[in-house]
């Protein structure tokens, strides 16, 4: 209800105006009364805010007044205050039920303390100051308020893609917000531009509710014509609200995605197992087959095996796996899948085969056992046998020792791929004999043995290791063979002796055996050179220097002796002086060397005779 004072001052406003142009237009006459209003104020919901009004210029007196204008244009005053001097009082009317009420501050300024939706009106300021006039001003007053978070509903059912009208999709609910918000859709990020129109390929419808507390929600709702490629799309909704100083803000839905029902076009057979090169698969492991149409919701899924031309089935189910364990290789052949979809075309390929290769590898089979033993020289011929899947290939190896490492293992010639269940053979044939110096005994062009630096000494009797013989000779010499370097099985032995004419005459053999045989090999040295004269000068020079001495002391004895009768004679017929050395010939000593020096001891007594008996 308008108070009494509002309505009067209504009556008498025409009257008012009449009277101020009356004193406008005498010459003394003056209207100063202006006001400072902020026209919009926008605030937060819950924050508060204050609504200026100041009189402009110097006023003793005047009077302020607070009205709030509803929507008909109807004003309620809700606050005034008076000003006498300095001191202005103030005192609020009506706050119409407002909680917390309204309030005027020491300047005269009304004060909401919390914002509040329902508070966002016109205000108008009016003021009266006399003789100099009155004035008032409106301020305008927005509340703005952030709606919750943006909840979206999708259709949950199976749409299907064979309709030809738009389907509901979703809804998206925007709640609490003020001023109302707007909502926009999007499908992979992509805005949706649908109209609000009802059609067959999409539109959208909106409806806006104002809540108990003022506040405003916000519902739309997204209708399309859906196609295959859409299952994989993405939706959400987006909805964009106002806030103060002509800022925005917007909060996005949670996206989400349709279940679609459309038909099966392409159908892909593959096999998951561990396979070898080729596909094949190996014979005991497990299998698994998959098979996938590209049809939604999954159709059922047949899997068979083909055999004389006829579908054996082997399974049936919606997960299209089929798992075989532990495969033989009577399981090699050709497996199906076929996808159970009656809604696809009549030209869907809806079946597909694939080609399952069980591998397997029989034990080696040797026609002679694992062991064989042949008498040196002899041949003989294995047989190695196999079967398997893919065509296994034989290869045959020598190996030559533990100690040898298997990648030195020199490999024999290996048989050509053939068919599983088909032998390979190798042909053993003796080896031709080899020496250390690579060529064959009795060789002419055989090279003579190195000697070592260091001679080393060998005595009989022989043992039953390689040995060297001298031909015609009733002994023999050897030495322990060692094992010889860089030589798998072979032995070597070495033996240093004086060269002679015997030995170079007929020379010296090496004999090799063992329980399977026995090898021998005979080396020739040729002609030694003889060395006769140098011997027989240094036998004729010691002959000489005996003979020399003899003389010196034969005849210091004979001047010993002067004036004694035959004392020469004696000398030249008696034995030498105690403790002359003999001259001894060995048996073994050369005939030129034995020659010479008796042939200079008899010269040299003859000699001495004939001085003694010419002293006498």
């Amino acid at each position: 209800m308008e108070p009494p004072d509002a309505r009067a001052g209504a009556r008498g406003a025409p009257w008012l105006l009449v009277f101020a142009l009356l004193l406008g237009a005498h010459p003394g006459a003056k209207a100063e009364v202006r006001l400072s209003v902020p026209p919009l104020v926008e605030v937060m919901r819950g924050e508060p805010v204050t609504l200026d009004c100041t009189p402009l210029g110097a006023h003793d007196h005047f009077v302020l007044e607070w009205f709030l204008a509803d929507r008909s244009g109807v004003r309620h005053r809700l606050a005034s205050a008076e000003l006498h001097g300095t001191e202005l009082q103030d005192k609020v009317h009506d706050s119409r039920g407002r909680s917390p009420p309204y309030q005027l501050d020491s300047r005269g300024r009304l004060v909401l303390a919390e914002a509040q939706v329902g508070d966002e009106r016109d205000y108008v300021c009016l003021v009266r100051a006399g003789a100099a006039g009155t004035a008032e001003a409106t301020a305008r007053l927005n509340v703005f308020a952030k709606p919750e978070a943006t909840e979206v509903s999708p259709n949950r059912g199976t749409l299907s893609v064979m309709e030809d009208f738009a389907q509901e999709i979703a809804t998206c609910n925007s709640r609490n917000g003020n001023p109302a918000p707007q909502i926009t859709w999007y499908r992979n990020g992509q805005r949706l531009e649908v109209p609000m129109e009802v059609n067959s390929e999409g539109y959208m419808t909106s409806r806006t509710v104002r809540e108990a507390s003022g506040l405003l929600s916000l519902t739309s709702t997204l209708y399309l014509r859906l196609h295959k490629a859409d299952r994989d799309a993405s939706f959400h909704c987006s909805v964009h609200y106002r806030l103060p100083t002509g800022r925005h803000g917007r909060l996005d839905s949670p996206s989400f995605r349709l279940t679609l029902h459309y038909p099966t076009e392409h159908v892909q057979f593959w096999s998951g197992s561990p396979s070898t090169t080729a596909g094949w698969v190996r014979e005991g492991d497990s299998v698994q087959l998959f098979c996938r149409g590209d049809g939604s919701p999954n159709p059922e899924y047949t899997f068979f095996r083909l055999q004389d031309k006829q579908e054996d089935v082997l399974k049936t189910n919606l997960e299209g796996n089929l798992t075989l364990e532990g495969v033989q290789r009577s399981q090699s052949g050709t497996y199906g899948c076929r996808v159970e979809d009656y809604d696809a075309a009549e030209d869907a390929e809806l079946s597909k085969t694939l080609e399952l290769h069980v591998a397997y590898l029989d034990p080696l089979e040797l026609s002679t056992g694992e062991e064989l033993s042949l008498p040196l020289g002899n041949s003989t011929t294995v047989n190695c046998s196999v079967r398997g899947l893919p065509t296994p290939a034989l290869r045959w190896t020598k190996v030559r020792g533990k100690d040898v490492p298997p990648a030195q293992d020199p490999p024999l010639p290996s048989t050509p791929p053939f068919s599983h269940g088909r032998p390979g053979l190798l042909f053993l044939s003796p080896p031709r004999t080899r020496y250390p110096w690579g060529t064959t005994p009795h060789s002419p062009s055989a090279p003579s043995p190195s000697i070592p630096p260091a001679p080393t000494r060998v005595r009989p009797p022989c043992p039953r290791s390689p040995s060297l013989v001298a031909p015609g000779a009733s002994s023999c010499w050897s030495k322990l063979a060692e094992p010889a370097p860089g030589g798998q099985g072979w032995l070597s032995s070495s033996l240093t002796l004086k060269v002679t004419s015997a030995l170079s005459r007929d020379g010296i053999s090496c004999e090799a055996s063992n329980p399977y045989g026995n090898d021998r090999h005979v080396f020739h040295f040729g002609t030694v050179a003889p060395q006769t004269s140098q011997a027989g000068v240094a036998v004729m020079a010691v002959a000489v220097s005996v003979g020399v001495l003899l003389f010196v002391v034969a005849a210091f004895y004979c001047m010993r002796r002067k004036g004694q009768p035959g004392c020469c004679r004696r000398g030249e017929k008696g034995s030498p002086p105690p403790g002359e050395p003999e001259l001894s010939h060995s048996g073994s000593e050369r005939p030129e060397q034995t020659g010479l020096l008796v042939g200079s001891a008899s010269g040299g007594a003859r000699h001495g005779s004939r001085g003694f008996g010419d002293e006498c």
